[in-house]
């Protein structure tokens, strides 16, 4: 990247003003997602260049309605709220921005953050779980999570009721890190309000990628869990039903090269059959913390996972073509995307092209509304 696009293995650049103006401005904007982002930011070199490229990316795509782009007021009056509650956003490549955070797909690229950064900088593991948890479950989760804690490890977790609430309660002194669903300045649910207060008042961090003032939805959980998994080197997950979101997180954790571990229970009790069958299926079974030092102590020791590189890295060095592809290339790759999640890799098989043009075209619908990620790797065509 240049210019307001920095290289994701530097560590000690900082956006200007004008450039995290920039930033929010385009990820808060339509259509536009964390590997949009990072495409559009690859392609033109800087934030402020994609934004006034959406306009005819979205035509091209086939938009049958205007882009909606945010303005610099409404950055601006965000940038404001963000500040006079004590926060700051934190952007991708910054010092402050979490370490394993920026290695898994599509990473945020602002990090909305309240609080001490520390925690961010630390070795964590999150503990994850039900909503209505037994009263032994949340027992369970707050001995872990007060072991994991004298041990030097930083507890992550959602500040939702039951195992979330107690994991965060048992590792408050040592600073513990919650993600939010929701904009900072929407604590959910509510009556963890003072929870939230006492983290950042306690040295812990609260953080999310998600504007001020949005009300969680049900979809954004998923997405807020696969954020708790990348911020940490394994998930433990404590009493779990067969649907529960907990299990969302340890799928996002595997997919991440995170461990991944359990606490069993009776098979008599639902809350527990999530967790029996994360170890059946080969989770770490966890029947005290030395389970999970002992799993983690190598991987933190070597400096983390091993990532593949071509996620690590932006893929500058294959600029896209500053020409506009033609509408019979345009329509080869819509006829080769359907409601099939397919990678980039097989587009350019199947069509011959060359991956830049791809790339483009992909753009260009993402931009229209008229396609849908999977992950940062796969793609399908709306309809």
């Amino acid at each position: 990247m240049s210019e307001d696009g920095p290289d994701r293995k530097q560590s000690s650049i900082r956006l200007t003003d004008a450039q995290r103006l920039a930033w929010l401005r385009l990820i808060r904007s339509e259509n536009i997602g964390p590997a949009t982002f990072r495409s559009l930011v690859n392609h033109y070199g800087s934030a402020t260049e994609a934004l006034e490229a959406l306009p005819e990316l979205s035509r091209r795509g086939g938009a049958k309605k205007r882009i909606r782009i945010c303005t610099q007021v409404d950055a601006e009056d965000e940038l404001d709220r963000c500040a006079a509650m004590g926060a700051r956003f934190v952007a991708l490549g910054e010092p402050d921005y979490p370490r394993l955070l920026r290695f898994i797909d599509a990473p945020p690229p602002l990090l909305a953050v309240i609080g001490d950064a520390t925690p961010l900088a630390g070795n964590a593991v999150a503990i994850v779980g039900a909503r209505n948890a037994s009263i032994a479950g949340c027992k369970i989760a707050a001995k872990l999570s007060g072991e994991l804690a004298a041990a030097d490890l930083v507890v992550v977790s959602g500040l939702a009721r039951g195992i979330d609430t107690a994991a965060h309660k048992a590792s408050l002194e040592t600073g513990t890190v919650a993600v939010l669903a929701g904009g900072l300045d929407h604590i959910y649910p509510p009556e963890n309000e003072g929870l939230y207060r006492a983290i950042v008042d306690a040295g812990g961090a609260i953080v999310s990628e998600m504007p001020f003032g949005w009300a969680p939805r049900a979809r954004d959980f998923p997405r807020r869990n696969r954020l708790i998994s990348g911020l940490s080197y394994g998930v433990i997950v404590v009493e779990a039903s067969r649907r529960s979101g907990a299990l969302h997180t340890a799928r996002f954790a595997l997919e991440q090269g995170r461990e991944v571990f359990a606490a069993p229970g009776s098979m008599l009790d639902p809350r527990t059959e999530g967790c029996n069958r994360l170890i059946k299926d080969g989770a770490t079974m966890v029947l005290s913390v030395g389970d999970i030092l002992t799993a983690l102590s190598p991987l933190i020791d070597s400096g983390g996972p091993a990532f593949d590189t071509a996620v690590e890295e932006p893929e500058s060095d294959t600029p896209f073509p500053i020409s506009e592809p033609d509408d019979a290339t345009r329509r080869q790759i819509i006829d080769a995307l359907g409601a099939t999640p397919v990678t980039v890799d097989e587009i350019v098989r199947h069509t011959g092209l060359a991956v830049a043009v791809v790339r483009i075209v992909l753009i260009e619908l993402e931009v229209a509304g008229r396609l849908e990620r999977h992950g940062a790797q796969k793609v399908s065509l709306v309809y």
